[in-house]
């Protein structure tokens, strides 16, 4: 390769690669374990005093390891032996731990008594010729087929492994070098929608006249796609009427379609803009923006919004929300205050009179109210949403 060649491989202009590599002092102890499941016991009994099964590679403290299960023990017959070892690394040769391996009863937790515990640390190696490190007297086989621990010809071990504080030398990848700006695509995209160039669908929404790109509400809304590049595309050559919905609303929808996040909003506006949002989220089949506005009606919650939101949820089937209002609702002290505030049940009721039902068998369940006169209010409340009977002849 000529010296040309080199410079083109190296940074600008000629320069050489950079790299960068860190000693790194871990200040604490790194502790991590594995479970090893043995399902179908019954099968590996064949294996004679000395042979075993290795087990899949785990990481415990930046290190590789294995397990390996001697059926009929690693020396001594008639025991199930379980054995750690240091995977083969060309980065280092020995590692200090302290392990513990155990036998697992049925729920999972270790048995007493069951297993090895290395209360200092010990030296793995890499070398396969080092003696092995474990529990080479587990539990006899006879006991094991006799105890609980094995059912359905399955048991499980678990080796538990402690690395105490190492300084170790760690390679920089370049990303943290030469580090990339977080991504500006939804400012990019929010300049088009503002700007309005290159613009090929107009709006009219109320007397409001509103320019977008086809391509980008197309990609963003099924509906859209449907609408603009479909059957009846012929009719969205003309100006498109959106006579469903307001101009602050189709424009915050805009907004989340290009730059993938709610407008700004007012505290005093933050409820209605999000239930007129979610509506039309749910109209042009955009899933996120509909969980936003659930999110917003949520965090927003209060006597006032309860029940048009419950009546939103039941429409538009956000079962998240409904079960949110169910739940606040089905408190006393909030479903009243909730009906006194405003007229949203008359609204529930309505268009959607089962979900009444729903919160009706709620309150049934609940120790409702701590006094009669309390429950007294309560049932007249309920008569007042269903205007069956005048409150006052209760009284």
């Amino acid at each position: 390769m000529s010296s040309s060649s080199l410079s083109s491989v190296g940074g600008a202009g000629g320069s050489p690669w950079q790299t960068a590599s860190a000693i790194v002092a871990r200040p604490l102890p790194v502790s991590g374990s594995h479970i090893l499941k043995i399902d179908g016991y019954s099968r590996t009994k064949s294996l004679v005093t000395g042979k075993s099964i290795r087990s899949e590679t785990f990481v415990v403290g930046r290190h590789r390891w294995y397990i390996r299960y001697f059926p009929d023990g690693l020396s001594s017959a008639g025991w199930i032996s379980i054995y750690l070892y240091l995977a083969e690394t060309t980065s280092v040769g020995e590692v200090n731990a302290r392990y513990k391996i155990s036998l697992l009863d049925q729920d999972g937790e270790p048995v007493p008594s069951r297993g090895t515990d290395s209360q200092t640390c010990c030296t793995f190696s890499s070398n396969t010729q080092s003696a092995p490190l474990g529990c080479p007297q587990l539990i006899t086989r006879k006991d094991l087929e006799e105890s609980l621990y094995l059912k359905d010809d399955v048991f499980s071990v678990k080796c538990e492994i402690t690395v105490p504080r190492e300084i170790f030398t760690d390679p920089m990848p370049i990303s943290l070098l030469v580090a990339a700006p977080p991504s500006d695509m939804h400012r990019h995209f929010g300049q088009l929608l503002s700007s309005g160039e290159g613009a090929d669908v107009t709006f009219q929404v109320g007397e409001e006249t509103i320019v977008a790109h086809r391509c980008v509400l197309a990609a963003r809304s099924s509906v859209f796609m449907a609408e603009l590049f479909g059957p009846m595309k012929e009719k969205s050559d003309a100006c498109v009427p959106i006579t469903d919905m307001e101009a602050e609303v189709f424009m915050a929808m805009l907004h989340f379609i290009y730059t993938d996040s709610l407008p700004p909003m007012d505290d005093d506006s933050v409820v209605l803009m999000a239930q007129h949002l979610l509506v039309a989220a749910d109209r042009y089949n955009m899933e996120r923006l509909k969980l936003l506005c659930v999110e917003k009606l949520c965090d927003h919650m209060d006597a006032s919004t309860a029940a048009t939101s419950l009546a939103l949820a039941e429409q538009h089937s956000c079962h998240g929300l409904k079960a949110i209002c169910l739940k606040f609702l089905a408190s006393p002290g909030n479903i009243l205050k909730a009906v006194v505030a405003n007229d949203g049940f008359e609204h529930v009721r309505s268009s959607c009179p089962s979900v009444l039902k729903e919160l009706e068998a709620r309150l049934a369940l609940i120790e409702i109210l701590p006094s009669l006169f309390n429950l007294l209010r309560l049932i007249i409340v309920f008569h007042r949403v269903y205007a069956d009977v005048d409150s006052e002849s209760i009284l």
